[in-house]
């Protein structure tokens, strides 16, 4: 290994992608070591999965509490939003403003730097809420909501890591780009992770939430491609929500049919 090559897995590494990801106090900030935030990448599956953990066990309390589970739903919801500060979400709505309310690709990342909200993030975020609101609500009348949350946590933070890694940043400036690219190691260490944890959480459940959310991952990245030339942080946060909307219907389905 060449001496300049940083190593693929660090100590901090797990703060730092908690600095970068999330709004939690023992996270350290992003930049406050010279070690790439890309580097991460490969510990964003296991952050998701602490905040998958935190929500499911928030639902398994507010369940014996008995709590109506469209409450309960909410309260996940409110929950993972504050945790991350809303970084997806608002990642998601300059995601949908950018790329269907420009005419060509500077108009496109020019709307995406905008931080004010138009019609099309609205609706991204109204239907993201609402799909994420009625597949929680199935699975905690399930009685299945820990595990699953824990593995969507998971494997939407890897969607992330393929696509920073896979794809150029379109723009050149932004958090995406100071943050670096992670190498195809670094991704891929992510994605082991990501399914490894799955497997464990739900078992054989594992292979239709990896479609699903790879479908929406993929879609979102062809999508991104054709119209601003490669991604940005506000595509990285869509391809979490988006994988996250996926792998919970997913899990929701085989949950209300057994």
């Amino acid at each position: 290994m060449a001496k300049n090559t940083p190593p693929l897995l660090a100590p901090g590494d797990l703060r730092r992608a908690m600095g970068l990801l999330t709004r939690l106090p023992l996270a350290s900030p992003p930049g406050s070591d010279s070690r790439s935030l890309a580097d991460s990448a490969w510990a964003w599956p296991l952050v998701g999965a602490l905040l998958g953990a935190a929500a499911g066990l928030l639902a398994l309390t507010a369940s014996a509490l008995s709590l109506p589970a469209p409450i309960t739903a909410a309260l996940c919801l409110t929950l993972s939003a504050a945790m991350t500060g809303a970084l997806h979400e608002d990642g998601l709505a300059d995601t949908f403003d950018g790329l269907w309310g420009g005419q060509d690709r500077a108009r496109r990342l020019e709307i995406m730097r905008d931080g004010r909200i138009g019609s099309y993030g609205v609706l991204a975020l109204g239907l993201s809420l609402l799909l994420r609101w009625s597949a929680l609500t199935l699975l905690i009348r399930a009685g299945w909501i820990l595990a699953p949350l824990i593995a969507t946590g998971a494997l939407s933070r890897a969607a992330m890591a393929l696509l920073m890694a896979r794809m150029p940043n379109a723009r050149g400036s932004g958090l995406a780009a100071g943050a670096g690219r992670p190498r195809g190691q670094t991704a891929l260490a992510a994605l082991a992770l990501a399914l490894a944890i799955t497997l464990l959480a739900t078992g054989p459940a594992l292979l239709p939430a990896v479609f699903w959310a790879g479908l929406a991952t993929l879609a979102l990245a062809r999508t991104a491609r054709r119209r601003i030339g490669g991604q940005t942080g506000d595509i990285l946060g869509a391809s979490q929500q988006l994988a996250e909307i996926a792998a919970l219907a997913a899990f929701a389905t085989l949950g209300s049919s057994a």
